[in-house]
């Protein structure tokens, strides 16, 4: 019982050593913070990135107010020409109908998809592109860690560490006068 007893002191020991060895080398650890949304917002290559996204839903959207008007005009028509149509006439103009709207939610559906693949494209490319700038900044400051804290559930953090606006001045300058 003795021996036992003494080798859980010793273990004791240890464990309290190894989180004593652990807290000093959090304490010493340098961090520093960057909000990817700010560089996104406030960068020329965000800012040339949003306009790019903003101008294809923008088509999109003309694309669709189109089918929209194709749809609404053969609603109308056939309402307007119901009584006087022939049943073959009639009948072909709710298949052209069907047909439209069927259209307008596979428009729908495939826009979606192709506006999220651009995003993701880009968003890709952008973060490729700033990952060695924000590892320059790091090494230049002496830092540990990085943290994003856009997304990343930081609640609070010392504005002191913020390096997102040398990130974005760093990221413009990398990109030259484009």
């Amino acid at each position: 019982m003795g021996w036992r007893s003494a080798s859980k002191k010793i273990l004791l020991v240890l464990f309290v050593a190894s989180l004593m060895s652990l807290g000093y080398a959090q304490q010493s650890m340098k961090f520093g913070v960057v909000d990817s949304t700010q560089v996104l917002e406030k960068s020329k290559e965000g800012k040339r990135v949003t306009a790019q996204l903003e101008a294809k839903n923008k088509t999109l959207q003309e694309d669709l107010a189109r089918l929209d008007n194709k749809i609404r005009d053969l609603e109308t028509r056939l309402n307007t020409q119901r009584l006087t149509l022939s049943q073959e006439a009639l009948t072909n103009l709710m298949a052209d109908l069907d047909k439209q709207r069927t259209e307008r939610t596979r428009f729908v559906e495939d826009s979606r998809r192709e506006l999220n693949d651009l995003q993701v494209r880009l968003f890709q490319r952008l973060q490729t592109e700033l990952r060695p700038i924000i590892a320059d900044v790091g090494k230049e400051k002496n830092l540990d860690l990085i943290f994003d804290i856009g997304g990343s559930g930081i609640i609070y953090f010392n504005p002191a560490v913020d390096l997102t606006q040398e990130v974005i001045q760093k990221f413009d300058a990398s990109r030259g006068s484009e």
